[in-house]
């Protein structure tokens, strides 16, 4: 398992001193520019300067994190919008803090030069898909809305291999790829991508990555400070982005290519520059689409699935 150590710098002799709070934090998923206001934040020093220590961990497998934070194992996970719906509803005590990603990075995606020129001509195609259940939901919204059923199409479990089948032609589309990695990956391969979106499709919009935290445990305080600092990141990223890519990649040789370039311009725009700030609605919009598609028995109140803490 990889670990990413934060460490928190002593404090300038003129300012207050503060205690150094550790914290565990939980990736996603290996490092890449979508967690790049939690990188920022540590070489610029920003969680120095609230205080905190922070130990950002990879996961060897990426179900894992929410469930330890559930174990009381770690203080946040980076997770999925989508995923916190389903978690909450079979009774993990999870919520949602804060955004990292503030838009959904799924999409539909097909060949540039292929026959879909429109999703109507998936009819009788194979689509490609990694995790059954939200992802065919979002499927069945998207088809929905040109005519087609999922009855329609094949659907074929690519496992994690998205473009990969999408260019050698197993699949003629697949859901699940990512519009700011698996596009890029396609182009650097010489194949050209294009995306359907799902917000645009159908689907109602939803925050692709989050912080969630133990809705029995959380340390509000701790959290707040947390989040001052990946705010300020964001800032000086959006402000920066150049600067802030150097920085970024400068943390590890495995981050420095091609990929992880093009990744970053089309990720950081989309970092949430209010990562506290909660849109009741976008979560009560996405949970009773779950129900409607019968992935969520009954539905649960926002106040279940996230909160707003600078609110309180």
């Amino acid at each position: 398992m990889f670990k990413y150590l934060v460490t928190a710098a002593l404090f300038a002799a003129s300012g207050p001193a503060m205690a150094q709070d550790k914290m565990t934090l939980l990736l996603d998923w290996f490092i890449n520019p979508d967690h790049g206001p939690i990188i920022v934040a540590q070489e610029k020093g920003y969680f120095a300067d609230q205080g905190l220590e922070v130990e950002i961990i990879a996961p060897a497998d990426p179900a894992d994190p929410p469930k330890m934070v559930a174990a009381g194992k770690a203080d946040l996970a980076v997770s999925y919008q989508p995923s916190q719906h389903l978690q909450v509803a079979e009774g993990l005590p999870l919520i949602r803090v804060g955004t990292l990603v503030a838009t959904p990075l799924n999409c539909l995606l097909v060949l540039q030069d292929g026959p879909i020129k429109q999703i109507a001509d998936l009819k009788g195609k194979k689509i490609g898909y990694s995790v059954a259940g939200v992802e065919e939901a979002l499927l069945t919204a998207i088809l929905g809305r040109h005519g087609l059923a999922t009855s329609d199409v094949e659907l074929v479990n690519v496992n994690w291999s998205l473009s990969p089948s999408l260019m050698s032609g197993q699949v003629d589309a697949v859901i699940g790829a990512y519009r700011n990695f698996e596009l890029n990956q396609m182009e650097i391969e010489g194949v050209n991508g294009r995306c359907f979106y799902v917000e645009e499709e159908g689907v109602p919009t939803y925050d692709e990555l989050i912080y969630v935290a133990n809705s029995e445990t959380l340390d509000a305080a701790l959290i707040r400070r947390f989040l001052r600092a990946t705010e300020l990141a964001t800032q000086y990223i959006v402000n920066h982005p150049e600067e802030s890519w150097e920085l970024f990649k400068g943390t590890s040789a495995e981050l420095d290519d091609e990929l992880n370039a093009k990744a970053w311009v089309d990720t950081f725009p989309r970092f949430a520059l209010r990562p506290e700030a909660l849109d009741e609605g976008r979560y009560a919009r996405f949970e009773q689409f779950l129900a409607d598609a019968g992935l969520i028995e009954g539905t649960r109140p926002v106040s279940e699935l996230a909160v707003d803490l600078g609110a309180q």
